[in-house]
């Protein structure tokens, strides 16, 4: 695995460079849509409702509309982008844009880490944001000294689920690259790998081994977050 396959680091390398970009931008979107949300306006019944409905459509149908989208000869996105003069690009079948491409596919969902965050925030005492107005915190002070740390439980297990979503994605690239991993095995996912070796090649022992090995990385990256990041979660005493 580790000498005799370059597919395996490939996979990796793949997996990383997804996570490491997919889970702080799906992170920070959901929440700030979900600051957004919390107002007291007009129908914000209905601006919620539509933010959430994405989440909740299969996997597959989406995979299927975005890849239409990002279609180079009649998709949307060059369409808009030559509409302004923009350049437009090859988006899933370009070695330097597909994982980029599918990292912009994953936005689609956050609507419902949006929900668990919008929970949260309805959830901060009023009298915290109105004693800070008394001493003079601007909105900025407040969002940042009463919001953030209030709301960072959610915000912790909002970071350890979608890192082991991020770690275990496999869909969207299956859909994308018609079963392939292309351009060029850049969209070679981790268990799209392995999906590959014990489901369609039959190496079933071969895909055990990184199954477990999978584990183990997802393991040791919770055990981690949990001793180190997870000492900066705020969290209120029963007393």
């Amino acid at each position: 695995m580790f000498a005799e396959d370059p597919l395996f680091w490939k996979s990796m390398g793949n997996t990383l460079f997804y996570t490491l970009l997919s889970v702080p931008l799906s992170l920070v979107t959901g929440y700030l849509l979900a600051v957004l949300l919390n107002a007291k306006v007009r129908f914000i019944g209905i601006f919620r409702t539509i933010f959430y409905l994405p989440s909740i459509v299969p996997t597959v149908a989406t995979s299927l509309l975005w890849t239409l989208i990002f279609q180079p000869n009649f998709g949307i996105a060059n369409a808009i982008l030559d509409f302004f003069g923009l350049p437009t690009s090859m988006w899933l079948l370009s070695e330097q844009m597909v994982k980029p491409t599918l990292i912009i596919m994953s936005l689609w969902g956050i609507g419902g880490g949006m929900v668990i965050y919008l929970a949260s925030l309805q959830e901060v005492p009023v009298s915290l944001y109105e004693a800070a107005e008394l001493d003079g915190a601007s909105t900025w002070h407040k969002f940042w000294n009463i919001t953030v740390p209030i709301t960072s439980p959610v915000i912790f297990f909002q970071l350890i689920m979608g890192l082991i979503g991020s770690l275990q994605v496999f869909t969207q690239a299956y859909v994308a690259s018609s079963g392939t991993g292309g351009p060029n095995y850049q969209s070679m996912f981790y268990v799209f790998y392995l999906y590959q070796q014990g489901f369609r090649f039959f190496n079933q022992g071969y895909g055990s081994a990184l199954a477990w090995v999978l584990f183990l990385i997802v393991l040791v990256l919770t055990v981690f977050i949990f001793k180190f990041v997870g000492k900066q979660v705020y969290y209120e005493s029963g007393d």
